[in-house]
């Protein structure tokens, strides 16, 4: 059973933005670890910033709503087309950076003491995010894999001014069929200042070349090189399948430059559906001679229609 964000904030599902950035005040005022030193105290803040942080935005609430947090985290987002998306969320772990963010300013003091905002206290900016290409195989995607990418990133200490730099394992679940151009979010897990909210990093999924294939959306193109007699007289061709077995395949048909023939569920899974697969297709290339003999072009004059 996945978490009740709803419970957690002590809210009902029909809530309204308004009481949800009401119920996070109260909360969040009342388990933070510097007022509350209570033991449950520091994970149950966590909870709360986890909870406003997918209620607070209209995409994660829609999908969390619908699929729950498994759906949430697993990226079965749906779209406008009902097709689907590849969206997946990570809490990125920092309930600090949240009150931060929603209270205007790092120091939990400046709202408990009632610090006015011309003492100094302003609205902080987010940085633009920060993208890296993931480069993932076409096995990788068929099969599923997980990544973990190290990254380096300054925070701010507890006092709010100095700097600390720290590493940080980011884990990043592959799923079966992504599609190129899936993006894999961590809110604010870049660098940190007291000015500033720290940058989401964003991991966007790029296909490694493959000496035998190359994808289209879901289907995997497998190119076959041809002699011109095999394009004129039929031939047969044993075909790789991403899964390491072989199919052959027995064409009869005159084979023109480009021709696609299909193996159907050879490709690669589905992303919203992994049990079912794309297509394999093979893409014939004829290798024309350069030259011909006389004595070849007088028996093809004769022979080939006009």
């Amino acid at each position: 059973m996945g978490k009740d964000y709803y419970k957690t904030l002590g809210i009902s599902k029909g809530a309204t933005e308004e009481d949800i950035k009401k119920a996070y005040r109260k909360q969040a005022l009342k388990w933070h670890p510097d007022k509350n030193k209570s033991a449950a105290a520091e994970e149950k803040f966590k909870e709360i910033a986890e909870a406003y942080e997918v209620l607070s935005d209209p995409k994660k609430r829609e999908v969390y709503d619908q699929y729950g947090e498994e759906g949430l985290k697993g990226g079965n987002g749906p779209t406008a087309d009902g097709q689907g998306s590849n969206f997946t969320y990570t809490f990125h772990g920092d309930p600090h950076a949240t009150f931060a963010t929603f209270f205007g300013g790092s120091n939990p003091f400046e709202i408990f003491f009632g610090r006015k905002a011309n003492g100094g206290q302003q609205r902080r900016k987010q940085d633009p995010a920060i993208i890296h290409e993931l480069r993932v195989s076409l096995e990788e995607v068929f099969h599923g894999c997980t990544k973990r990418m190290k990254i380096s990133r300054k925070r701010l200490n507890p006092d709010g001014r100095t700097m600390r730099t720290e590493d940080k394992i980011l884990t990043i679940e592959i799923k079966r069929g992504w599609k190129e151009g899936t993006k894999i979010t961590f809110p604010r897990e870049g660098d940190e200042s007291p000015n500033t909210i720290p940058a989401d990093i964003v991991f966007v999924i790029k296909d490694k070349p493959h000496p035998h294939f190359r994808r289209e959306g879901s289907n995997i193109v497998y190119p076959v090189r041809v002699s011109l007699r095999q394009s004129l007289c039929g031939c047969s061709v044993t075909v790789s399948t991403i899964d390491g077995k072989t199919c052959n395949m027995k064409i009869t048909d005159v084979i023109k430059p480009g021709m696609r023939k299909t193996v159907a569920g050879q490709g690669l899974p589905f992303p919203k559906n992994p049990e079912q697969r794309g297509d394999l297709v093979v893409e014939f290339d004829v290798n024309f001679p350069e030259t011909l003999p006389g004595n070849a072009k007088d028996v093809l004059k004769r022979h080939l229609p006009t």
